[in-house]
Parts: structure tokens; sequence; C-alpha cells
């Protein structure tokens, strides 16, 4: 069986048992390495290949939801998880209504074991936050309009 036909009937498998974290082990003469993997359904989803007409409606709602927003949206630079908040209980950096000025930081995403912050290249007052703390954000997807 090819790497890819073994990762596909994987994500089906974990699909079907609703399985959305892994944690990987392996053993090696010069140590351990461990990794954990959170998977989403927008990850699982890109690994099948969707029927024509579905993908031509998931593009068509993706592009009606981008011409709704009206402001500067302040888009993800990168894949990742989106935090809100500098640490679990802590406040969160921005809130509707609140003022940002340029080179604040609204929130983080998380790559590859990084937190990478998220800096508004704008000032303005936050209109709208388009997503929620700990969801998984892809390349360019809007996070926060700002007025």
């Amino acid at each position: 069986m090819s790497f890819r036909a073994t990762v596909e009937s994987m994500s089906k498998i974990m699909d079907d048992m609703g399985i959305t974290e892994l944690d990987l082990e392996r053993q090696f003469l010069f140590g351990v390495y461990r990794k954990h993997i959170h998977l989403s359904k927008q990850q699982v989803a890109a690994v099948a290949t969707p029927c024509a007409p579905m993908a031509e409606a998931k593009a068509k709602s993706a592009e009606s939801a981008e011409n709704s927003i009206s402001g500067y949206a302040l888009k993800s630079p990168m894949v990742g998880v989106v935090y809100l908040a500098p640490e679990p209980g802590a406040d969160t950096f921005v809130a509707v209504g609140k003022q940002v000025k340029a080179g604040d930081t609204v929130a983080l995403v998380e790559a590859m074991k990084t937190f990478n912050p998220i800096k508004s290249d704008k000032d303005g007052i936050v209109k709208e936050i388009l997503v929620s703390d700990g969801a998984a954000v892809e390349f360019d997807q809007p996070l926060i309009v700002i007025e």
C-alpha cells in the first residue's frame, strides 16, 4: 500500500471514529521523537476529494462571505491554530469596539509549535472578530475586521 493510500485510509478511519487528535512517539538510538497532532474537520476535508458541484458551492460560499465583510479584514499570514489571548484564562488581546493601533498584537497563530504574533497593520476600531479562540485557520483567512 502506498503512503498516500495509507494516509487516506487512516484519515477515513479517524473521521468515522470521530478522532481529532493523535499522539505519535517513535524511539531512535539518539532519543525519542514525540509529536501531538490536532486535526480539524477542515484538514480532514482537504484529504478527501469532493465532487465538483460541492467544491463549486464551497468556493462560492467562501467568496460571498469575504464579499460581505465591510471594513479592513486582517488576514492570517499562515496555516495554524489561532489564539485570541496570550494564555488560557487571560484577557483577550482585542474585543469588539476596542481601539487598536498599527503594530498592536491582536492574536497569536500557532504553527509548528511556535506562537506567531499577529499584529494590526492599521489604526482603527475592531468591528468584528471572525474566528473563535483555538480554531484552525487557513492562510489568508480573515481573522478580524477593523474599521
